[in-house]
């Protein structure tokens, strides 16, 4: 499970951001800073943003799923962002239409294969709005971890 290895040092709650690209830079620097991703992660994080958005509308819940080309990763990993007030993302599978997101699952994935399964777990976790709106009422890292954890028990 993705989820076992969830670290409190990579979920951060009331994240004041203005933009997308500083949801990257927070986030994404954060596993810089863990030793998750290489110096080159977050630049080409809002690279891959621009061509291939990862924003999403959950039922009125903004979320997005960051990630970048595995040679910017240098081990597997999740980071967690709970945006203090909404940023804009481009909706995925789409050219302009927008999200307002406030909740950010960003991936460091080194294996291409393993990407596709970490989305499928990810997505079953964010399919529960009960969930989203517990992950965005919550102030604690470890809260956040174990609703996360809980709802993967019950799949």
């Amino acid at each position: 499970m993705i989820w076992e290895e969830l670290k409190n040092s990579l979920i951060m709650t009331e994240v004041e951001a203005e933009s997308y690209e500083d949801v990257m830079r927070m986030i994404g620097g954060a596993l810089v800073k863990d030793g998750y991703a290489k110096e080159s992660y977050v630049g080409a994080l809002i690279a891959r943003e621009k061509e291939f958005p990862t924003g999403l509308d959950v039922d009125g819940i903004g979320v997005a799923i960051p990630h970048t080309d595995v040679s910017h990763v240098k081990k597997a990993g999740i980071a967690i962002g709970v945006l203090k007030k909404p940023v804009t993302f481009v909706q995925m599978g789409t050219d302009d239409e927008t999200v307002e997101v406030k909740l950010v699952f960003m991936l460091s994935v080194v294996n291409p294969n393993a990407h596709i399964d970490q989305l499928q777990r990810i997505i079953s976790i964010i399919q529960d709005t009960n969930v989203l709106n517990q992950i965005l009422e919550v102030k604690d890292a470890e809260q956040i971890i174990e609703i996360i954890r809980e709802k993967e028990k019950s799949l």
